[in-house]
């Protein structure tokens, strides 16, 4: 194979959403842009769910854009549900005269063994256009583009061929799941006489067609030169949106870089590294740690370990208010480690707030879905070294003169041994205003309330920990994996978490209104992930979930019909 080092030059012409107005300078003449805005609102039957994205990547002749090889689908998600798509086919293909199919049989993609950056751009999820021009310029990329279109790696980074790069957006349109390229998007809503523009307006018209575009023309595809952020139409869509082009010439290689660990934005973590050694380190000359972290530095002093020990050293500190990603570094005096630096991505889990159910939302295919189950870990021990001295005193004659004595003592180590552990409850309940509630039955549609506890037992000092701070909730209407709430946090050690007051809730209530079309007598089950309680040993976490049950709807609660803004919190009739 010929080393990527001495053949590739990667001209990138592809522009990301997530990204200001500007001009960025890759290490050869590949030239950027993009731009793009945050998610619009969906409702329980019409979303897009950040992350649920990918590429189609077709191999053509660099002279005259024709197909050297099938397209191939890219995503780094599973998809275990079914999945409607349309037989693969590129953008000139569509271009040229080719009709929407739909194919039939399970969707055939690839998912690459080190992950895509996110391409579709999101606050919690954002897309960065150095991460991506790090992937497509890469040995790994080509090669795995290579392997999986036939076309072989020496010729794919001759010269004589590009990669045409297309976004694929995953998302939900009427209650059924849909893959779809941006070009497969405007063609599929000029049949549906516009319906799936006006259902996810920001996904078909917005972020999926601007997350990749030309700045130059190449290949008959005009450069966009329209807004970055504005609604585009099928038009401009098909013309000149949701296609990049890359081409490799001999740019240097340039590698891929995955986080080692993930942060939330504005939360007390702890980070930490073993450091070990092969010779004592004791109070005389104690080994030292520095921490650098995102323009501070933080030193670990008077470390002692006996030798051929090991010792937890951390840091504890508070993460950016915004997403990020940063490397942390640590330099170490008389002691080694085995990763000096790492990457952290800081991510805002804020982003998936479920969208408002509405009273015509329907989804006669559900089925209720099992309860997940994140890693939980609850509880948690380490020990901190400690040296002290062991006298042995012995007398040293000096003859006539006498003698003195001579401590020949030596350093002796033992350990402070400390442990955490974190256990909670949760409850939700229908809300205090929901007129027929009963217990713990309602019918569906209206609000339900949720408390959850978190409690962080330890037996060391604040230095040591953090206590829980972050609550998730996830709901059976969105397969507990799309939407999902971020619970407001009080209470410190004994955490309290509760829903935020909900934006649609004409009284700014704190609840989450249980979709119309629920099934009755069945289990309405909240899940919960309680995560963000750190320690030196790592992070502890909880699953927990509660019921409530599910008797009608609420249009039984009324003779005549109102607004259904009005019904759901009408406590006043």
């Amino acid at each position: 194979m010929k080393r990527f080092l001495q053949k590739a030059v990667c001209l990138i012409l592809l522009f990301l959403l997530a990204l200001p107005a500007k001009a960025y300078a890759s290490n050869g003449s590949g030239n950027m842009d993009g731009g793009g805005s945050g998610m619009g609102q969906g409702t329980s039957t019409n979303y897009w769910t950040p992350g649920y994205d990918g590429v189609r990547i077709t191999v053509v002749d660099a002279s005259s854009g024709s197909a050297v090889s099938s397209p191939v689908d890219f995503s780094n998600k599973t998809f275990n549900k079914p999945l409607v798509h349309f037989a693969k086919k590129n953008k000139f293909q569509y271009l040229a005269g080719a009709a929407l199919e739909p194919a039939g049989g399970s969707y055939v993609y690839q998912i690459p063994a080190v992950a895509m950056p996110y391409i579709m751009t999101s606050n919690s999820k954002p897309a960065n256009i150095e991460n991506t021009r790090k992937y497509f310029c890469s040995e790994y990329a080509a090669q795995m583009v290579a392997d999986a279109t036939g076309v072989s790696y020496d010729s794919l980074i001759s010269g004589s061929y590009k990669l045409v790069v297309e976004p694929i957006g995953y998302f939900t349109f009427n209650g059924t799941f849909y893959a779809m390229t941006a070009t497969e998007g405007a063609l599929y809503n000029r049949l549906s006489g516009g319906a799936l523009a006006s259902k996810l307006p920001s996904t078909v018209h917005r972020n999926l067609p601007l997350a990749l575009f030309l700045e130059t023309p190449d290949l008959g595809i005009p450069a966009w030169t329209g807004s970055s952020t504005a609604y585009v139409n099928d038009d401009q869509i098909l013309s000149s949106l949701g296609i990049g082009i890359v081409s490799y010439e001999g740019l240097p290689e340039i590698g891929l870089e995955a986080p080692d660990v993930t942060y939330r934005v504005n939360t007390d973590v702890i980070t930490s590294i073993t450091v070990n050694t092969n010779r004592e380190i004791n109070p005389d000359n104690p080994a030292n740690v520095t921490f650098h972290i995102n323009g501070r530095s933080y030193t670990v002093n008077n470390i002692v370990i006996p030798e051929g020990g090991s010792q937890i050293v951390w840091v504890k500190w508070h993460t950016p208010s915004e997403p990020c990603r940063i490397t942390i570094s640590a330099s170490l005096h008389r002691a080694t480690t085995a990763k000096t630096s790492f990457i952290a991505d800081i991510v805002d889990l804020n982003e998936n707030i479920p969208p408002d159910p509405t009273a015509t939302d329907t989804n006669p295919r559900f089925s209720v879905p099992s309860i997940p189950s994140n890693p939980q870990n609850t509880s948690a021990a380490w020990s901190v070294w400690y040296a002290y001295w062991f006298p042995d005193w012995d007398w040293c004659d000096h003859g006539d003169e006498g003698g003195h004595w001579v401590d020949n003592g030596w350093w002796e180590f033992d350990t402070h041994n400390y442990s955490a552990s974190l256990s909670g409850t949760m409850n939700i309940a229908p809300d205090d205003i929901v007129p027929t509630a009963q217990g713990d039955t309602m019918k569906s549609g209206y609000g339900i309330k949720e408390i959850a506890s978190a409690r962080l037992t330890i037996n060391a000092p604040a230095s040591h920990y953090a206590p829980a701070q972050t609550a998730v909730s996830y709901f059976p209407e969105f397969q507990y994996q799309n939407y999902w709430r971020l619970l407001t946090c009080s209470g410190g050690m004994a955490a309290t978490f509760r829903f935020q007051p909900n934006e649609f809730s004409t009284y700014n209530r704190q609840v989450h209104f249980s979709p119309i079309w629920f099934p009755d007598h069945t289990s309405y089950t909240v899940y919960t992930y309680v995560i963000d309680a750190w320690t030196p040993a790592g992070m502890l976490s909880l699953n927990l979930n509660d019921s409530v049950q599910i008797d009608g709807s609420l249009y039984d609660d009324w003779v005549r019909p109102y607004s259904f803004t009005y019904m759901r919190e009408a406590w006043d009739r």
